[in-house]
């Protein structure tokens, strides 16, 4: 379109929505040909047709300007804070002194002492678990011990009626012999033997009389029979003592 008058007056009239700098000029008009400067002044966006604010937008950049520095710092801050982060630049700043023998004796010293440590714990394990299982026999012996001192009184009933000739035939002589014979099986062991040397151990000791043809302290009868179960005595016989002479 022709037109008449100052350039620069016609590209700033309003009904112009590009206008070419005064710098684009001056440089068309200076050191040789260089490309214009163009700036979008239209208040309308004609891609999207939403209405501009160059003020707010500038206002916008500004602030967006001024606060990308503190962001950054933030970061910063925040990678500077972060212990992982300080631990590796404490690492890669540690110079080594010496070659790879000095790393390879630290790591077999840190693995004997794990040695150690673990030999320590496989031995406590095992002290453990022999304490355990002999705890475990000695309660299972005492719950035995308990059962059988129960029963002498009956062993003594039993005794008593086959001494008087109650149990020499009939049911309750074979329900006495089952009785005796299923104690045996838990260790049980009758002390009634007589011409034996006196133990003080297992025998009571209730009268003592004049032997004949005996140098030691020996049993001549026995008033009531002992009991043990395996090493333990469970209750002395009381018995007569023949003396010598």
């Amino acid at each position: 379109m022709p037109h008449h008058g100052n350039e620069e007056e016609h590209a700033s009239s309003p009904g112009n929505d590009r206008q070419v700098s005064k710098e684009g000029q001056e440089g068309q008009q200076g050191n040789g040909p260089q490309e214009p400067v163009i700036r979008d002044n239209r208040k309308v966006d004609p891609v999207t047709g939403e209405a501009r604010h160059p003020q707010g937008e500038q206002q916008a950049a500004a602030s967006a300007g001024a606060g990308a520095a503190p962001s950054e710092a933030a970061s910063t801050a925040d990678s500077d804070g972060d212990a992982l982060a300080q631990a590796e630049e404490i690492l890669n700043g540690i110079e080594v002194p010496a070659e790879e023998s000095v790393a390879q004796g630290a790591g077999n010293a840190e693995a004997t002492e794990l040695k150690n440590d673990l030999l320590r714990l496989q031995a406590e394990y095992v002290n453990y678990r022999k304490r355990v299982e002999r705890d475990r026999a000695v309660a299972g012996e005492m719950a035995v011990i308990g059962v059988l001192n129960s029963l002498l009184p009956v062993l003594d009933d039993v005794d008593a009626a086959r001494q008087h000739g109650d149990l020499a035939d009939g049911p309750f002589a074979a329900i006495a012999a089952k009785l005796e014979n299923a104690l045996k099986t838990y260790g049980l062991v009758r002390i009634d033997e007589t011409g034996v040397e006196f133990d003080p151990t297992i025998h009571e000791a209730l009268i003592q009389q004049p032997g004949e043809d005996i140098d030691v302290d020996t049993v001549s009868q026995v008033l009531r029979s002992g009991y043990k179960s395996g090493e333990r005595v469970l209750r002395a016989a009381q018995v007569i003592v023949a003396v010598p002479a």
